[in-house]
């Protein structure tokens, strides 16, 4: 049913139902599905408005990266359809419609693997829905965090024991703050040794300049974790080393291009 809602300034809205985009990755070969991506597009600290067309878009191209790649094991990926783009505060409704789409794709694949993969408000939003026990890893890039307030509760990070975590950040975001992401991963790695995080330096919150080193990273972490594929070497590095090595591992020029990787 839908209902009205009054968001900060933006005015009164009508509310809309979350649902996961068309699957990416089935074809006539795939006989079952094995694994799931869940992308979570980015959105705006503040808004009262409809999900973004470009981050969807962006959300999309990475998840046909990802479906190619673990087509032989029958995975299959959906860009979540936020109500809205704002997280408003403590109404964090993206972050709600994460878990929904997680709760939908448990009751459309059954007991399959799942990736969370979210890129700015989105990478937020996944980070949260972790602790949904069916979620086996996160994919955040570029996420955005509040800033570390002493009166404020910092952003949670226990559930995700037991889950692999990868955060990519591009050391030029001028949006959101890379030093804060790394900060939550080193909350994190102390009681979850299988957190990461790669920098990618001189990019930006789009992580545009390294797009192709950086989807293929996602595809390294995404099919390492759900499908037990070797990690590349400098993944498996990063997720065995102590902070803060492992925690500001460089994202080198031309990652994915050797053969086989």
């Amino acid at each position: 049913m839908a209902y009205y809602a009054l968001v900060g300034t933006a005015g009164i809205r009508r509310s809309r139902t979350p649902r996961l985009g068309r699957p990416v990755g089935i074809s006539p070969s795939v006989t079952a599905v094995g694994g799931v991506v869940l992308l979570l597009p980015d959105g705006e600290a503040v808004s009262g408005r409809g999900p973004s067309a470009r981050a969807h878009a962006a959300a999309l191209s990475l998840g046909r990266r990802l479906a190619r790649a673990g087509h032989t094991e029958g995975l299959v990926a959906h860009v979540v359809h936020y109500r809205g783009r704002g997280w408003n505060g403590a109404d964090a409704q993206p972050a709600a419609d994460a878990s929904w789409a997680v709760t939908e794709a448990v009751r459309r694949y059954g007991d399959v693997p799942i990736c969370l993969v979210g890129h700015g408000m989105g990478a937020r939003a996944a980070l949260r829905a972790a602790e949904d026990p069916a979620v086996d890893a996160v994919l955040a890039l570029a996420p955005w965090l509040p800033d570390q307030d002493v009166a404020a509760e910092p952003e949670p990070v226990r559930h995700l024991l037991g889950r692999r975590v990868l955060i990519v950040h591009g050391t030029n975001d001028a949006r959101t703050d890379p030093e804060l992401s790394y900060r939550l991963a080193e909350r994190a790695k102390k009681s979850n040794r299988d957190v990461c995080r790669f920098e990618v330096h001189s990019d930006g919150h789009a992580l545009r300049q390294y797009r192709d080193e950086v989807h293929a990273l996602a595809a390294d972490f995404v099919l390492g974790s759900l499908f037990a594929r070797p990690y590349a070497r400098p993944v498996a590095d990063a997720l065995a080393a102590p902070p803060p090595l492992g925690l500001r591992m460089p994202l080198a020029a031309g990652f994915g291009s050797a053969p086989g990787r």
